[in-house]
């Protein structure tokens, strides 16, 4: 026992002792000290019965030393008892380089690749000592004589796409990986990351290329369609993404879901017309059977909606078409706690855009009413029959519904929604001081927007406040505000101009431009709301709606003037001069895309 004992007590030290030792070599090649690391890296070398990495750091060693001698014959001697490591001639072929002898440099590189064994690790190894050295095309060659040796001509076809992207070079990159693909459908995604990652938009056209080639040759590959459709989304080119998947679903007898997918990604870009084509594609075709069959109708109006009213182009004639198909739809699939949100979505367009305010507000009260309904669906219906009410110059209506989603939903985004609304109420009535306590505490609200209009209105109150003590311009200002959300625009332009007459000098004055701006954006007059924006931006710079401004401006530029290099250039200069908006990230983003950029 004792015996025992103290044998495994002397193991245990000299293992400690050869622990340590590594240490302090690893230590002196850390610092640059060659000579201390080579004696100790030899030691260890002979030790640990040649261990490789002890080999190739006394090697390195000798190398920083310029000990070509020694170096030379460490390599000879590890090649007698290691013949088949393939590794080791390019040891010698770099210390070869190391002294300029390049001619026998690539001998000794080209040995390796000839003594290639029947060995996937080490013809891996072996490529990425090559890679390790930049020598891309050695590497490449091994991987290729690899392929040969093994008679698996995709055996290596990942590694050389990676090979090929190093020495920039595309189409063989594009072409290695789908190689890849093919020998392992498995990598589809990790591709699609890589090309998402390292592709030029002029590479996709290659891409495009070699696929419509691949599908030719391979008509039974389902994975080179459904990489074709993702190369026409990373291009926006959602009508031919839409003829590839609407293939594939026919083809595989699918009900609809790859096309659905499509829809939402073509909705999410704002690509209605797109996404409309999907979803009609799966009401049409799969009918009633398939699962997606409610939610592609739902989500085809919902973009017949959007395409409408985000485009600020509409007739009348085309908000009641679209009324119409509202109601197909609650026909077709009753009034119901299951069709809330269409209610929610009718009387919005009712209210809003075809000013049927009575239509409007009827539907919310029966969908209130609805049995077992959605709490959250509920409250956001009173939220918007309170803004309706107050559009109707019904007050006390508006303010007891803001009050009882705020009771209901008090620490809930929806809560502070009602919140913000009700003490913007107070500020149309002229309660500033109560409204501005309210904005006080709703600026540490968890949505960022609801806090960042608290946070800009109760400034704007402490700051109009300030400095008249009568309020009176502030109040004036406020009942425009109200005649504006009621959409009475000439009485809003009354009242503004009965503000500019009582207080020419008022600080106001770039608000009152900014209001000026949002009626003739409601009213579709975007040449003269672009002129007001463009007043505030050169007259009163340092004045809180100069971001708004700069934002609303790029935006009209961008979307309904037609003028992408001038949206463009507000773009920049608001996230450039006034880098703390809070439009800055998103007027970044815009910025890019207008660029040309790759945004995801």
């Amino acid at each position: 026992m004792m015996r025992s004992l103290i044998l495994i007590a002397a193991i245990f030290t000299a293992l400690t002792a050869w622990g340590q030792e590594a240490q302090l070599a690893q230590q002196y090649f850390r610092d640059g000290e060659f000579e201390k690391a080579a004696v100790l890296y030899e030691k260890l070398y002979k030790q640990s019965n040649f261990n490789d990495f002890y080999f190739d750091r006394y090697v390195e060693s000798l190398l920083a030393m310029e000990d070509f001698d020694e170096c030379e014959q460490v390599i000879k001697k590890q090649l007698r008892r290691d013949p088949d490591n393939v590794q080791l001639y390019v040891t010698y072929g770099k210390l070869f380089e190391r002294q300029v002898l390049d001619d026998k440099a690539e001998e000794q590189y080209r040995l390796a690749i000839e003594k290639l064994p029947r060995d996937q690790f080490a013809i891996t190894r072996l490529a990425n000592a090559f890679m390790v050295l930049t020598k891309y095309d050695l590497a490449i060659e091994t991987y290729e004589k690899g392929s040969e040796v093994l008679k698996d001509k995709e055996a290596f076809a990942y590694n050389l796409g990676e090979l090929y992207r190093r020495k920039g070079d595309s189409d063989k990159m594009i072409e290695s990986y789908l190689n890849s693909i093919e020998a392992n459908p498995g990598r589809t995604n990790s591709v699609k990351s890589i090309f998402q990652r390292y592709l030029l938009p002029e590479d996709y056209q290659e891409l495009q290329a070699q696929l419509y080639t691949r599908i030719q040759a391979n008509p039974d590959a389902i994975f080179y369609p459904e990489m074709l459709s993702w190369v026409f989304i990373q291009q926006k080119d959602y009508s031919n993404a839409f003829r590839q998947v609407r293939a594939m679903d026919r083809r595989l007898r699918e009900n609809g879901g790859r096309v659905f997918r499509l829809g939402e990604i073509a909705a999410n870009d704002k690509a209605y017309d797109a996404a409309i084509m999907a979803y009609d594609y799966i009401v049409a075709e799969k009918g009633p059977s398939s699962s997606f069959y409610i939610d592609a109708k739902r989500e085809s109006l919902r973009c017949k909606r959007r395409q409408l009213v985000e485009g600020y182009d509409y007739s009348p004639e085309e908000l009641k078409q679209l009324e119409q198909e509202y109601e197909s739809f609650l026909g077709e699939f009753g009034r119901s706690k299951l069709t809330a949100n269409i209610i929610l979505e009718l009387a919005e367009l009712e209210a809003l855009y075809i000013n049927d305010l009575d239509k409007a507000i009827r539907l919310l009260n029966e969908m209130i009413a609805y049995p077992n309904v959605n709490p959250a669906i509920q409250a956001l219906g009173k939220i918007n029959l309170a803004d309706y009410y107050l559009m109707q110059g019904e007050r006390w209506e508006a303010t007891l519904l803001y009050s009882q989603v705020d009771k209901a939903f008090k620490e809930d985004q929806l809560g502070h929604e009602a919140r913000f609304r009700n003490a913007k109420l107070s500020y149309y009535t002229g309660d500033f001081q109560w409204a501005q306590a309210q904005f006080d505490i709703l600026k540490a609200s968890t949505s960022k927007l609801i806090a960042n209009d608290a946070l800009d209105l109760s400034v704007f109150i402490m700051d109009n406040l300030g400095l008249d003590t009568t309020a009176e311009a502030l109040q004036l200002y406020a009942d425009a505000e109200l005649l504006v959300f009621q959409n009475r625009f000439d009485d809003a332009f009354s009242k503004l101009d009965t503000l500019q007459q009582r207080f020419p000098d008022h600080s106001l004055k770039d608000d009152l431009y900014y209001l000026e701006a949002q009626i003739y954006r409601k009213k579709r007059e975007y040449e003269k709301a672009a002129e007001l924006l463009q007043t505030i931006i050169d007259n009163h710079k340092e004045e809180i709606r100069a971001d708004n401004a700069l934002f609303e401006l790029a935006e009209l530029y961008e979307k309904q003037l037609g003028d992408t290099e001038k949206a463009k250039a507000l773009y920049e200069t608001l996230f450039i001069d006034y880098s703390g908006s809070t439009f800055a990230v998103e007027a970044r983003k815009r910025y890019r895309i207008l660029r040309g950029d790759n945004v995801q």
